[in-house]
């Protein structure tokens, strides 16, 4: 065998390994290994490992892997969103009049071509052509199904295809709903997400999954930034969740893509193993250790509690959250110099390290006057009084950082003017009142850095030695859409405005942070404030939704640091459940009151002495050990296990630290 030959091989065998492939199934170079026929009406595509059957007249489709049947509904009334000389249409995918099938190989893909054409509504031609890819994809017969669309004057707004998978193909639904949520398909109460698009508290991560007895598949969207999905749970079940694709600034821009991953022997950690594999295949996975390289500074997280204090309160009487009986409550401020009294007394008590995060150091205090927050509170001591402050962690070794706000567009700013704020697609801004500082609107993304370099520049003049930005709901909300014609942002763009802000904290100030961990920001930041699980009915309080299963963090508990409430019930934290034993499973860092007490401090110094050990480690497994899934296991790369019991409020660390 020649040398060039024996390298190939090699190679095969290798992406086999890596992709978890049960055997070789490529052999004939240049051509997939995947047949393409027409029997009885539908299409079938037959791989070595998986059999797929489309049917042209629901669109529907069937999987088959050995013994395990995969089914994925077909077309339905509604599923297809258009608007045609400005009128909103809905359209069934399926109902085009002309349907045209061809085979479809790429080379490292076979499957068959769908194009739909013929589209009427009420009598009326509609000028739309859709196009619809569907095929096995070597070596590992992912299904790739992809829809593109040709307009006239006919819109896609939303498609919803391929369809959801069938309720008797599924015993349980995985989701990356915040943390994650293993939802069994009988779950007594109704369950709905957050929010539906990518990148909000429903899906973390671009992806979901399901359980079929010992088998799994899963769905990952491979063009994010305009998906989601739909997602339905009444009482009892069942579940139904699929794909959900919007426009993108009023068309239907390229195509969008769709991934569909099938093990014969899995369960959720199998499907978060597989999209961390996607995620370091595309680049995207950014891990601690990188980050530390290229910021030496990020190592100082490592093992640091999380101090998270605040400076001046202030509730303008238009927030929702103004308080008309006890107008004392709507404005109350500590001094800076209080705090640094504060944190140098935490550093007497042994205290070395830690991250501080401060909230309403601006001229009007939290969630006030954004973008134009400086200059520092006058009544808690100004910039002399924020200058000493950040001395005081510099010099007892602690980061300080800054909460700040690039979204939120207060109408009584400096530099507000409505010609900068987003536009939906109607021409109207959006206006609401909820938070601190009253009325507001939406900074148009593509505006933010500007006001980012403005801030921390005067800042930097003013001698503060802040070290780190936490950048408020960047990591939280989906990415926003702009139709202002001075400055229109697609949700893409949106993105990539937002990390730009990000990477500006990184190159010019220290520490990246923001909300929660949406996964398209995770190459850009350093430390997250929540990553916890979705709970009934907001993240503030209640029993869990489904059963809590840590699958960011099987993704990218090395990729961040994330920290946890350590008490009963916190934000985020199921009611019933101690969140010092969930941040122990998840070997995070602790939150540290600046005034703690012996028992907090004891607390806190465990989980930080098990960061260090972890922190740049990958947790690769999770698994319950009981039926009431209380009693639940983590393992690390590095061999260790954490063991933690919910009702009896015990844990277990081995090897022991």
């Amino acid at each position: 065998m020649s040398r060039g030959v024996l390298s190939v091989v090699v190679l095969v065998v290798l992406l086999n390994l890596q992709t978890g492939a049960e055997e070789p199934v490529q052999t004939d170079w240049g051509r997939a290994q995947v047949t393409v026929r027409r029997e009885d009406g539908r299409w079938i595509m037959a791989g070595q490992r998986h059999t797929v059957i489309v049917r042209p007249d629901t669109l529907a489709l069937q999987v088959k892997d050995q013994s395990v049947t995969w089914g994925l509904e077909g077309s339905t009334e509604g599923d297809l969103l258009v608007e045609h000389k400005g009128q909103s249409m809905s359209l069934r995918l399926a109902a085009a009049k002309k349907v045209d099938i061809t085979p479809y190989d790429t080379g490292f893909m076979a499957g068959v071509k769908i194009e739909l054409t013929g589209y009427r509504h009420s009598d009326m031609p509609l000028d739309l052509r859709m196009q619809l890819f569907v095929g096995l994809q070597t070596p590992d017969e992912d299904l790739v199904c992809r829809i593109g669309a040709i307009e006239g004057r006919t819109r896609v707004m939303e498609c919803r295809w391929p369809g959801a998978f069938e309720p008797k193909s599924v015993d349980h639904t995985v989701v990356p709903f915040m943390q994650g949520m293993l939802l069994p398909s009988d779950w007594p109460q109704r369950v709905w997400l957050y929010d539906t698009l990518s990148y909000g508290r429903g899906l973390y991560m671009p992806w979901w999954g399901y359980q079929q007895g010992q088998s799994a598949a899963m769905a990952i969207l491979e063009t994010p930034a305009d998906g989601g999905c739909h997602f339905s749970h009444p009482a009892r079940g069942p579940t139904r969740m699929g794909p959900r694709w919007v426009h993108s600034l009023g068309r239907w821009s390229y195509p969008r893509s769709l991934r569909l991953c099938f093990f014969r022997k899995g369960n959720y950690v199998t499907l978060a193993k597989r999209y961390r594999r996607h995620v370091v295949a595309t680049g995207h996975f950014v891990s601690l250790k990188e980050k530390i390289a290229r910021n030496p500074a990020i190592g100082k997280l490592i093992g640091s509690p999380v101090i998270h204090t605040h400076i001046l309160v202030h509730i303008q009487p238009e927030s929702t959250y103004y308080n008309k009986d006890d107008p004392a409550k709507n404005h109350h401020f500590v001094r800076f110099d209080k705090r640094a009294e504060q944190l140098r007394a935490l550093s007497q008590k042994g205290v070395s390290k830690a991250y501080v995060h401060l909230d309403g150091w601006g001229f009007r205090g939290y969630d006030n006057l954004h973008p134009d927050i400086l200059p520092p509170s006058p009544d808690a001591g100004g910039w002399d009084g924020l200058r000493t402050l950040a001395q005081t962690c510099a010099d007892v070794g602690y980061v300080f950082a800054f909460h700040d706000q690039y979204r939120d567009y207060y109408l009584d700013a400096k530099s507000y003017n409505p010609r900068h704020t987003i536009l939906d697609k109607d021409g109207n801004r959006p206006y609401h009142s909820i938070w601190y500082g009253g009325k507001q609107t939406v900074l148009c993304s593509s505006l933010a850095l500007g006001h980012v370099i403005k801030n921390y520049r005067s800042l930097f003049d003013h001698g503060v030695k802040v070290r780190g930005a936490y950048l408020d709901v960047f990591a939280v909300v989906p990415p926003d859409e702009c139709y202002n014609s001075e400055h229109p942002v697609t949700r893409e763009q949106c993105l990539a405005y937002r990390g730009d802000c990000f990477d500006f904290i990184r190159t010019q100030v220290g520490v990246v942070s923001s909300e929660e961990p949406a996964d398209w920001a995770v190459p850009h930041l350093d430390l997250v404030h929540h990553g916890p699980y979705a709970l009934s009915p907001n993240p503030g309080q209640g029993p869990a939704m489904g059963i809590p299963v840590p699958l960011f963090n099987l993704v990218y508990h090395d990729a961040l640091f994330l920290p946890w409430s350590l008490s009963k019930g916190a934000w985020g934290i199921p009611e019933k459940d101690l969140g010092y034993l969930h941040g122990l499973a998840n070997a995070g860092l602790p939150y540290l009151s600046i005034e703690p007490s012996d028992a907090e401090l004891e607390r806190v110094r465990t989980l930080c002495k098990l960061n260090e050990r972890l922190a740049l480690v990958e947790m690769t497994e999770h698994a319950f050990l009981d039926d009431a899934h209380r009693r639940q296991k983590t393992t690390f790369a590095d061999g260790t296990t954490v063991l933690i019991d919910l009702d009896k409020e015990t844990f277990e660390i081995a090897p022991p630290l």
